[in-house]
């Protein structure tokens, strides 16, 4: 555009193009993000072109606060601030509310960035501008995570990824899964920290975007450094620093990667490296005047020089070092207390709006009630005055028999609430394992990290794992049932030899993968009087844990037994038995207790439990006998089925 004849340097189209690459040397080059920014300014000053002063003003503050000049940047954002308010500038002045909100909260002032993103969210939400309601709600989750409250954190970045999906940009939602792997590492949680971080540097990467990457780098070094994986560590910090090094200048990241590989480095005894990298990085930190980058940086120089035996020196960055925490720790409290009071106070204001609102129609809603209340009142005197004495005690009785009523569906309630927390409890617990061994091999073939052929030899693996899934579920839907709507017992006579048998063909293929042989030594044909589904689950249970408990090459026998009425049938297997604790334990209907068998197979820990409801409710016993390292007998009584009525339970 300079180089035709008719070039103007005062032409709007020029000076917003001079925004633009001003806005481009952020990360790159901290004068020439200056320079430009002074040249805008100067050319919108001339013309008195406002929405160029907005922007010039705000790379200023931008430069000077990098550069560690708060005082100067400050007024640069304010001015920038009411000028956008003046033309009406909602895109502007948000991109400066969010801005100024990221610098307040990188200098520990908490409660006045807390201030602006809440201002700023209630204008993103005015304008429709997902984007912004996007970064400033991922704002706020920044400020619980500084304050190390992850509980309230994940609740604002839950509402960041709901605001992502409606926007449907890769590059943003990569954002947020840098961001959200910092949280997790800080949160000791691996596992989410490494998925995440991952998954947003293949974004990164793909698109280029070389400053998140460094960063996305330098956390995912973080990661590993967490769990003195020190080798992968430097891998990812040198990576991220080759990135600083030839496309990034962000100081306040640089510290950060300087003090980590300084970490890595004492860990691995080479303490002149480790020297270097964090004296670079306490430079810069007083450069830019980063109280956190001194003290981490403070830190580790005191860990070299007290191992290296330099105690003055060791004494020198300790008292520096716990100088500055006590400071920051005093503000941290403040800033946490100045947190809740600011979104209290903010919330307090929006309240009181909207209140106001309402004060005309809710008066004359008052007086209403008033008039209906005294009209109320009058009956219930003219009632008391006519009513006898006799009259009085019937109106008590029904009160009473409504308050025991009240009691007792409360009481109600709050079982079924008891219940319905168990029953999550135990499918969070029961399934979450191996459904998230399934997730991670379809990951790891779908990754391409392992190869087909790898992938069908874990198809055995994958067929027992869907069928534990199966019998579990089948154990759960089961109970919830039993417990949420009340099982009703529809007791007949049965056959118990076809429901044995039934349950040995069912579990044959299992058995066999063990070498294990199930013997049926029950009479010829007895008959009990029970429901058929529910004692087919207590055998299915109780089949499957001798099988999931007995070794290779095992036996596992079904016998029955005539006692007084009622047919007393075993379950025997040549297992690991178990001792006294766990028999006293594993039939409470309080406690989920997950074993694993000699082949490593998952139980899951309701089994026994329901087993015992459905014996109980066909009006019979269980119990278990065991020897450790010898086997294990359970049994359970079921009335003999005869010729006339039986009611169960």
């Amino acid at each position: 555009m300079e180089s035709t004849k008719r070039f103007n340097p005062k032409d709007t189209t020029h000076i917003n193009l001079l925004i633009d690459l001003a806005k481009s040397y952020q990360y790159i080059d901290n004068d020439s993000l200056r320079s430009i920014s002074e040249r805008v300014l100067h050319h919108s000053e001339k013309i008195d072109y406002t929405k160029g002063k907005v922007e010039a003003l705000s790379a200023l503050g931008n430069y000077y606060y990098n550069s560690g000049e708060r005082k100067k940047s400050m007024p640069k954002f304010e001015k920038a601030l009411e000028l956008a308010k003046q033309i009406d500038d909602r895109r502007l002045e948000l991109n400066i509310i969010n801005t100024m909100a990221q610098n307040y909260s990188f200098e520990g002032n908490y409660a006045e960035a807390l201030n602006l993103n809440l201002k700023g969210i209630d204008i993103a939400r005015q304008t429709d501008c997902n984007k912004m309601l996007s970064i400033l709600n991922e704002n706020i989750a920044g400020l619980y995570a500084e304050q190390k409250d992850f509980k309230n954190a994940l609740i604002f970045y839950d509402t960041v990824q709901k605001i992502n999906r409606r926007i449907g940009d890769e590059i943003i939602d990569a954002e947020t899964q840098s961001n959200l792997a910092a949280l997790y590492k800080d949160a000791k949680n691996f596992k989410y920290a490494m998925f995440n971080i991952n998954q947003s540097i293949t974004t990164f990467e793909k698109n280029k975007i070389y400053d998140w990457l460094a960063y996305a780098f330098e956390v995912k070094g973080d990661i590993y450094l967490e769990q003195e994986k020190y080798q992968w560590a430097l891998y990812w910090y040198d990576q991220s620093n080759m990135l600083f090094k030839n496309q990034i200048e962000d100081d306040r990241i640089r510290i950060q990667l300087l003090n980590g590989m300084a970490k890595v480095y004492l860990g691995l005894e080479q303490d002149s490296l480790s020297m270097v990298h964090a004296k670079e990085g306490l430079e810069i930190s007083k450069k830019i005047k980063s109280l956190q980058g001194q003290i981490d940086c403070s830190e580790t120089l005191y860990k070299l020089h007290k191992r290296n035996e330099e105690h003055v020196e060791a004494l020198a960055y300790l008292e520096t070092f716990k100088k500055l925490s006590d400071s920051l720790f005093k503000d941290n409290n403040k800033q946490s207390l100045s947190l809740l009071e600011t979104k209290l106070h903010y919330e307090q204001e929006k309240q009181e709006l909207i209140e106001s609102n309402k004060i005309a129609l809710a008066k004359q809603r008052n007086y209403i009630y008033f008039s209906i209340i005294i009209l109320f009142i009058l009956s219930i005197i003219i009632l008391v005055v006519r009513h006898s004495a006799k009259t009085q005690k019937k109106l008590n009785k029904e009160l009473q028999e409504k308050s025991q009523a009240v009691s007792e569906r409360e009481a109600q309630l709050n079982e079924i609430n008891k219940t319905k927390t168990k029953l999550f409890s135990i499918i969070g617990h029961d399934l979450r394992g191996p459904i998230g061994g399934l997730q991670g091999l379809l990951k790891l073939f779908t990754d391409g990290e392992i190869s087909k052929n790898e992938f069908i030899s874990f198809i055995p693996k994958l067929k027992a794992d869907v069928e534990n899934i199966a019998f579990t579920l089948n154990n759960l839907l089961t109970w919830g049932q039993n417990q949420l709507n009340g099982v009703v017992t529809k007791p007949k006579r049965i056959s118990l030899n076809k429901i044995v048998e039934n349950n040995i063909q069912l579990l044959t293929e299992l058995a066999f993968s063990k070498s294990i042989k199930m013997i049926n030594q029950l009479p010829e044909n007895p008959q009990i009087w029970a429901d058929q589904n529910q004692i087919d689950i207590v055998v299915r249970n109780l089949l499957s844990n001798a099988i999931k408990f007995t070794p290779d090459n095992g036996l596992i026998t079904i016998e029955a037994k005539e006692k007084e009425g009622m047919w007393q049938i075993s379950v025997r297997d040549t297992g690991i038995g178990m001792n006294k604790e766990i028999q006293k334990k594993i039939f409470e209907d309080s406690t989920n207790i997950t074993t694993y068998g000699t082949n490593n197979e998952k139980g899951t820990g309701l089994g026994l439990s329901l087993c015992k409801e459905m014996v109980l409710k066909n009006n019979g016993e269980i119990w278990v006998e065991s020897v450790p390292r010898k086997g294990t007998s359970f049994f359970f009584t079921l009335p003999k089925a005869e010729n006339k009525y039986q009611k169960a339970s």
